[in-house]
């Protein structure tokens, strides 16, 4: 369940453990103006809203209203729960793995406990995130060619360029930080060079739609090999991840309760 509520923002910023940006100015790929800031965090929760009637999932705060697009400086931030940031990285949601690698820079909030998160990448990290990591590939590709959600959302890229850059750059940027991953269990974040480059050029229109689509389709053979049979576990440590997430709740609670 989502909270936009005043108790929501409450718990979400006295019980933060973990919060970083998340957008292109964390992966390296802004271009001119067009950067707002995404931001990601994890909370833990009060008991009442775990072994009591409510419940909390996440907070979400947009500079913005609800259904209008986000503008150069605003912010969009979500704070999980950190039971539900679990659920998902375990899951290999790409996005939801990336404040285990946001450099030290990137981290607006970080306590103990969020960094006992940040060094379990090899406990939270399997092939699971190569399949997530190519699914969200083929969600990019297929909004870029129209086959999903019809037309593009930004327009005025597509009358530029002929093609909406965001979704080939997202579609690229899946493929590459996807194969890093499977094949080193970690995403370095600022992405490297020479991709770096490759994709602010991408967003600029100095690539081509089917120079995007070409590069992709490399990438994505390789993926789909790693996330089958590459070096990481095909599962995460879920017996690890169970017993921790109930000691770092446990350890939060008593050390927030009254003498």
């Amino acid at each position: 369940m989502t909270h936009a509520t005043d108790e929501a923002a409450r718990i979400a910023e006295q019980g933060t453990i973990l919060r970083c940006q998340v957008g292109s100015g964390l992966h390296g790929i802004t271009v001119g103006a067009q950067h707002d800031r995404d931001e990601m965090g994890v909370c833990v929760e009060p008991p009442e809203y775990v072994i009591g009637p409510r419940s909390f999932e996440q907070y979400v705060h947009r500079t913005r209203p609800e259904g209008e697009r986000s503008r150069p400086g605003d912010l969009d931030l979500t704070v999980y729960s950190l039971r539900k940031w679990l659920r998902l990285a375990l899951e290999g949601n790409p996005t939801v793995l990336l404040p285990l690698f946001a450099p030290e820079h990137e981290l607006v909030a970080v306590t103990g406990l969020g960094r006992e998160l940040r060094a379990s990448a090899d406990r939270v990290v399997s092939r699971r995130a190569g399949q997530r990591a190519l699914g969200y590939l083929t969600a990019q590709r297929d909004q870029l060619l129209g086959r999903r959600g019809g037309r593009t959302n930004r327009p005025e890229l597509a009358e530029v360029h002929g093609f909406d850059t965001k979704y080939a750059y997202h579609m690229v940027r899946l493929g590459v930080q996807g194969v890093e991953l499977m094949e080193t269990g970690r995403v370095t974040l600022p992405m490297p060079e020479p991709w770096g480059s490759w994709l602010r050029a991408l967003r600029r229109g100095a690539h081509t739609r089917d120079e995007a689509l070409a590069v992709t389709a490399d990438l994505e053979e390789r993926l789909r090999t790693l996330a089958a049979t590459g070096p990481l576990p095909p599962e995460p440590d879920t017996a690890w991840a169970e017993s921790w997430l109930v000691d770092a709740y446990q350890r939060t609670w008593r050390a927030a309760a009254p003498v």
